[in-house]
């Protein structure tokens, strides 16, 4: 029986608590023991996953960013490559005939726009393109290097020979005078609109002098060269009579060049004036009556009525920024040295 004073499963009353056991306590200790180990690990599970989880969203955050900077840098060169023709270049691969235009604008220069490298790779193009049906040649120029001119007169003269069937012809817009001349001449015919202006056949060279200046400032002129005539057209040293000569002498030949390209190119076309070659120009109204100019005419109404192939296609060299900038420093360059060495003058023929 149980005793009535003794509470059920405790001890007797009025006996002290006997203290737990050690078993006991190394169960409870184990038991706390694995518990904080529990939490531990669930605790670096955790961080583990929200590591991870950040990771994979900074991974798919640089992924689009660098998505987007890509998708911008193509959006902007499709728009450059748009302004600068670009397509309208490739449009040439469309079936059918076209007109191939080439732009020869500005003055005629190594180093500008209308260099005869650009110019001629263009009118090579244009030519090997077994769609185009006859090339124009729209020129807006006031004239330039006699050297560059000649050497894309020269080449139109081959490309013609080399393709009989494919016709070049020369539009003039604005202006098309001396070394612009010298290349028309070089087209199956001249177009012109009645009031541009054509013709400048001559020669010059231009520059200053200031030794009546440098005299009265009490300036001294300080030339060495190993060469008598080394210091040729110095505008800061006088120009003596023998030098002066000479140089009338090479525009001399230069002319002579001129006109015979001018008599070879238009042939009986040309009617002849004492003054045609003395370096005058004239309206396209007044070329055409001389034989310096076959018609009146725009590039559209020769594609349309000449050509008969409206479609234009766009051949001319486009350069962008960097590439006019890189020239243009090279070309700045190159004149700084040749004034250095004093090989560079302040000839400025067919101009």
């Amino acid at each position: 029986m149980t005793d009535p004073g003794t509470p059920s499963g405790g001890t007797p009353s009025g006996e002290t608590p006997r203290a737990p056991t050690r078993e006991a306590s190394a169960s409870r200790a184990a038991a706390a023991d694995a518990r904080s180990v529990s939490d531990a690990a669930w605790q670096r599970d955790t961080l583990e996953r929200l590591l991870f989880a950040t990771l994979r969203e900074q991974r798919r955050a640089r992924r689009w960013s660098i998505f987007f900077r890509l998708f911008t840098v193509v959006w902007i060169a499709a728009a450059l490559m748009l302004a600068s023709g670009w397509f309208a270049r490739d449009a040439r691969l469309a079936t059918g005939k076209h007109t191939a235009l080439v732009e020869l604008r500005g003055v005629i220069s190594a180093g500008g726009d209308a260099s005869a490298d650009d110019i001629v790779e263009a009118l090579q193009a244009a030519f090997d393109d077994h769609r185009t049906a006859a090339v124009v040649l729209r020129v807006n120029s006031p004239g330039g290097s006699p050297v560059q001119a000649g050497i894309i007169h020269d080449e139109i003269r081959r490309l013609r020979a080399e393709h009989p069937g494919t016709p070049l012809y020369a539009v003039v817009e604005d202006i098309c005078a001396s070394g612009g001349y010298y290349v028309a001449v070089a087209a199956d015919r001249i177009y012109v609109d009645k009031a541009s202006l054509i013709g400048s056949i001559g020669v010059v060279i231009e520059g200053f002098g200031f030794t009546d200046a440098m005299h009265k400032l009490g300036v001294e002129r300080r030339l060495l060269t190993a060469g008598e005539n080394k210091g040729f057209l110095d505008p800061f040293s006088p120009l003596p009579d023998e030098q002066r000569e000479h140089a009338q002498r090479m525009l001399g030949e230069i002319h002579r060049q001129f006109i015979e390209v001018v008599r070879s190119g238009r042939g009986e076309r040309l009617k002849e004036t004492p003054e045609m070659f003395s370096g005058l120009v004239w309206t396209g109204e007044r070329g055409i009556e001389l034989g310096l100019a076959d018609a009146p005419g725009s590039l559209e109404s020769v594609a349309r009525e000449v050509v008969h192939a409206e479609r234009v296609v766009d051949f001319s060299p486009h350069r962008n920024v960097l590439d006019r900038l890189t020239r243009r420093i090279g070309t700045a360059a190159g004149e700084a040295i040749a004034r250095t060495l004093g090989t560079g003058g302040a000839a400025s023929p067919l101009r």
